[in-house]
């Protein structure tokens, strides 16, 4: 008799948590709700408990590695000023800072695994307009920059690059590692929208209102895969923000939603054809339909899907 095992649905792992959507933000744009419903959408695909892992929160250590004390005393405290309130976009609250933290412990996770496994993907993460004294445009603390210099720290990788294809330039990432040789940052992005201070990062696309599918893809295209293969990263962070998207509430770059998977398509699998490990983020996604911000993320984690089976 044969035995039949059922093939796992996915080649690769999330890492999420049931706190990623528990902090209430009230009547605010940025979409809570969109983890939990990425989460229900990879079930109903097919995903398994099994194929989830549960960030913990990282230590004192891990975010002295990019934040200052001074700040992370002031966050903990909840001694944060009203300028500094208004800078990061949000309403402030203990529970907004445990949301932060679990962002970066699963950052932390998704680096990790990245590196087994060649691929994983992280159900949000990317906050990468956090500096190290302070966070503004919806970011407490740089899960992305905290991730990378731990993975360098513990001596896992020599070289990382941050691929960032949100809509806004990754300013807080651009900062942190704009000495740092062992870091290479690439931001791809809409220019007359925030922030409206853009530190150089070492490669930046600076794009314009409704310059579309074919100019965004041109520009990705004459980057990737020469970035890859110039720099050989041990490790790619592919921050795949939903906002580009021509629905989106922020930004006005049009990408439809076919642009959006080619974009994903470029950036993942070429990386995964030089055998490059990738940790995928979500970054942000404004979407007037939270739906439509949803599907855009699970098409990430199709493309995503093809590109591990096809460059295992």
């Amino acid at each position: 008799m044969i035995q039949l095992f059922r093939k796992p649905g996915f080649p690769f792992k999330f890492v999420y948590s049931d706190d990623y959507w528990i902090v209430d933000l009230g009547e605010h744009v940025f979409p809570v709700e969109k983890y939990r419903l990425i989460y229900e959408g990879l079930l109903r695909m097919g995903a398994r408990k099994d194929d989830f892992l549960l960030p913990l929160q990282p230590s004192e250590e891990d975010l002295l590695l990019v934040h200052t004390s001074k700040y992370l005393k002031k966050l903990k405290s909840g001694a944060l000023s009203h300028s500094a309130i208004l800078t990061l976009e949000l309403p402030f609250s203990l529970e907004l800072i445990e949301f932060a933290l679990r962002f970066v412990g699963g950052s932390i996770l998704v680096a990790e695994r990245a590196l087994e496994d060649g691929l994983a993907v992280h159900i949000g993460g990317g906050f990468h307009h956090s500096f190290p004294d302070h966070g503004e445009g919806f970011c407490v603390l740089n899960d992305v920059a905290v991730s990378l210099e731990k993975m360098k720290h513990e001596g896992k990788i020599h070289k990382a690059m941050v691929v960032d294809c949100d809509l806004h330039q990754g300013n807080g990432n651009a900062f942190i590692f704009s000495k740092k040789d062992y870091a290479f940052t690439f931001s791809i992005h809409q220019m007359d929208i925030y922030p409206a201070q853009k530190p150089s990062s070492s490669v930046d696309v600076g794009l314009w209102s409704g310059d579309g599918d074919e100019k965004y893809l041109e520009e990705l295209r004459k980057n990737f895969p020469r970035l890859y293969e110039k720099f050989q990263p041990d490790l790619v962070f592919y921050l795949a923000g939903a906002d580009p998207y021509e629905k989106d509430q922020l930004g006005n770059l049009r990408l439809t939603l076919e642009g959006l998977k080619e974009r994903d398509r470029i950036v993942i699998e070429e990386a995964r054809k030089l055998h490059l490990p990738v940790a995928v983020l979500f970054a942000g996604g404004y979407a007037f339909d939270v739906k439509d911000t949803v599907s855009i993320h699970l098409n990430t984690i199709k493309v995503a899907q093809k590109a591990q089976r096809k460059y295992p």
